[in-house]
């Protein structure tokens, strides 16, 4: 079998989980983590004569995401049903946009051709939708348990034309994509939680043909290398029927990561199966178009535009290529600009050194970030950790265990601090202990002085506030 006799054709739909309080059409929470069955009310378990109503911030998230995306808003779009049966979808449909949707056209940037042109994969739509339940098949000998609480939790599915060429291509389109999202902050984009999830349309044919094989839908991948490997699976796989005189079956697959391979689900669904009609308990979606340009006109700066900016302030691309690569190991982009713009340059300036000589490389600035988010050191300790890399070159990890900054979070180390410092100051303990709640910063700081920046504050507020303050 030769794959340079095939060209693979990809095309993605990614759902994203939009960063709000509560669900798309109810009051229930819609955070992660909570025991089964928690988050539910009778709208999102369908009970006879509950209604859906429309959550404003899942609107404002969905808009920022399609403008950011640079994509055209329309301003009335229609909620419609979308009709199946699974046991995790108590109504029997799905809430979605069919026909008229949020948001059409739009794309993203993924990198360079050997030619220095854009490589750019074009979106057909964004649109709207809830979610449905969760089955699980694996906790239960024989039995499948169903969990509501992610049902009608509020998503966005980003459907891309079928412009990828290469599982990399792929994965550098997920990694762009979700940055974007970060930056945008519309969600946590998290694929651990759930909160991103990505199905691939994938296709093959001989290079230079326009018209597009027939594709099958890849779905169960948990991760962007999975994505990518599942992509060169069902590549390869669809390249060795057609070599032996098969023909593709439109079908959807799941992807099967502990063997590394695709395995069959269902015949693949058309539009035509799902019965979409117009959503009758819920009035179309009409965008006032002052507050769309207002919206538009808030968007924070993005990565693209960004990293130009640095170039041009700047002159130099080497210092938006470091940005961008701490940023990406990182996964955090503020955190990665404050400190690039921050510590970084004024390290760099006061060095006489330029970037490809600086000791503090991206992937060690993005673990001292790391460790700052994960709690492992304080924001204050990290500044520590900074300068002793940049003397050093030594990563951030081992900095901040050479020099004893690793935040403490065992309880009985801080118990004795947060004792040490009742003793040391009795008259503002007797006030916090009567209930003069104010001065519990005040203790939290001493605390912090005497642990010398390693103890959590976290824990710190928990112990003082079980001491009767």
């Amino acid at each position: 079998m030769s794959r340079e006799r095939y060209e693979m054709v990809v095309g993605l739909e990614v759902h994203v989980q939009l960063k709000t309080r509560t669900k798309a059409f109810c009051g229930c929470s819609a955070d992660f983590g909570a025991p089964p069955n928690v988050n539910t009310c009778p709208v999102c378990l369908a009970l006879p004569g509950a209604l859906p109503v429309l959550n404003g911030h899942a609107v404002e998230l969905a808009t920022r995401a399609a403008l950011g995306l640079g994509c055209k808003i329309d301003p009335v779009s229609i909620f419609a049903r979308k009709n199946y049966f699974y046991p995790d979808l108590p109504k029997g449909y799905q809430i979605s946009q069919f026909d008229q949707p949020l948001a059409t056209g739009g794309s993203v940037v993924i990198g360079k051709d050997g030619q220095g042109n854009d490589i750019r994969v074009r979106i057909t739509r964004l649109h709207m939708e809830e979610d449905a339940g969760k089955s699980i098949h694996d906790r239960y000998p024989g039995v499948t348990a169903i969990d509501l609480n992610r049902s009608g939790v509020p998503l966005i599915e980003i459907v891309s034309e079928p412009d990828i060429r290469t599982a990399s291509d792929a994965g550098a389109y997920l990694r762009t994509l979700k940055q974007i999202l970060q930056y945008l902050d519309v969600s946590d984009v998290s694929m651990e939680e759930g909160s991103l999830r990505v199905d691939a349309n994938i296709s093959v044919r001989p290079p230079g043909q326009n018209k597009l094989g027939t594709k099958t839908e890849v779905k169960n991948m948990n991760s962007f290398s999975g994505v990518e490997k599942a992509l060169e699976s069902e590549f390869a796989r669809q390249c060795a029927l057609i070599d032996a005189g098969g023909k593709v079956e439109q079908q959807t697959l799941l992807w099967d990561g502990a063997r590394e391979t695709v395995r069959p689900s269902r015949s693949k669904e058309g539009s035509h199966d799902y019965r979409y009609f117009p959503e009758p308990d819920l009035l179309p979606l009409t965008l006032d178009h002052k507050w769309i340009h207002e919206t538009r006109a808030h968007l924070p700066e993005l990565p693209d535009a960004r990293k130009k900016r640095l170039v041009e302030e700047h002159g130099i691309s080497a210092l938006a290529d470091y940005f961008e690569a701490v940023a990406r190991a990182s996964r955090d982009g503020k955190a990665a600009y404050n400190w690039v713009m921050g510590e970084v340059m004024v390290a760099v300036r006061s060095s006489d050194k330029d970037f490809d000589n600086f000791k503090v490389r991206p992937a060690d600035l993005a673990q001292l970030l790391n460790l700052v988010r994960d709690g492992t050191i304080s924001h204050t300790a990290a500044k520590r950790v900074f300068a002793r890399m940049v003397e050093t070159g030594h990563q951030a990890a081992q900095v901040a265990a050479d020099e004893g900054l690793l935040q403490v979070g065992d309880e009985s180390a801080i118990a004795t601090w947060v004792d040490e410092v009742l003793a040391e100051h009795p008259e503002e303990a007797k006030r916090y202990l009567s209930g003069e709640k104010k001065l519990q910063g005040v203790l939290v700081g001493f605390v912090m002085k005497k642990s010398k920046g390693r103890a959590d504050p976290k824990r710190v507020n928990q112990l003082l506030s079980g001491r009767g303050g």
